[in-house]
């Protein structure tokens, strides 16, 4: 086993999704109300992008397809006010951090698997853009220099649960997937990698599991015991 890709809500960084999204749309909507954005025609807007990203066929990365969506309600304007959302992604964002937990041993953990020569990748749903994945990831306590690679909605072309999403990634490296394991806290959009050939650890903190499946299919629980899964695979 070389690689470990690690999942981020729920896993590196821990939250209550509603939590969350609650924050972030009040964050960008204040944000981008000057601006003539009317708070649920926005709200509206981005979730039609998300949905649309999570239907991408692959022709087009995620961001040609969140903005194309988003200009279908807004028209060009969109596409002018790019530098306002970036410029929210840079500052207020930032201010969402505390609907967020914490977790010191996601740090701690990344770290040591990185001095173990590990090649560490963070497999979130690529629905924000980048800028805005290195700062969550700085929330939970991760030091980028860590990490060798974060999907984002400018390099991805598929969304969990797809199993393409996950092809993406080994192709981007040329990873066989036998050597990897993908570790993450929710049931359908992170345990699927095992369909394509790597080992899987469900994080059971902020667990997710919608379809009620048995979780002693998999191997599970929080960091500590993480740590000791990767050593026993490695032994074996």
């Amino acid at each position: 086993m070389k690689t470990v890709l690690f999942d981020l809500d729920g896993t590196l960084l821990p939250m209550d999704q509603n939590v969350f999204m609650k924050a972030y749309f009040g964050g960008i909507t204040k944000k981008l109300s000057p601006r003539g954005y009317e708070p649920k025609q926005l709200v509206d807007g981005i979730w039609r992008g998300t949905a649309a990203m999570v239907k991408n066929d692959g022709t087009k990365t995620n961001e040609q397809v969140f903005w194309a969506a988003f200009s279908r309600i807004f028209g060009e304007k969109a596409y002018s006010d790019i530098p306002y959302f970036d410029e929210f992604y840079k500052t207020d964002f930032n201010l969402i951090k505390n609907a967020c937990g914490f977790d010191r041993k996601a740090g701690e953990t990344i770290k040591n698997l990185k001095s173990k020569g590990y090649k560490i990748i963070v497999a979130t749903n690529p629905f924000f853009p980048m800028i805005a994945q290195q700062s969550r990831l700085q929330w939970a306590g991760i030091d980028l220099r860590d990490v060798d690679y974060i999907t984002s909605y400018e390099n991805s072309r598929y969304c969990k649960p797809n199993i393409l999403y996950y092809s993406e990634i080994m192709n981007v490296f040329g990873l066989d997937p036998r050597n990897c394991v993908m570790v993450g806290n929710d049931v359908t959009e992170d345990m699927i990698a095992e369909k394509l050939g790597m080992r899987v650890f469900l994080m059971t903190r902020c667990l997710i599991n919608k379809s009620n499946v048995n979780i002693d299919n998999y191997a599970h629980g929080g960091f500590d015991e993480l740590s000791a899964f990767i050593d026993c695979e490695v032994a074996l």
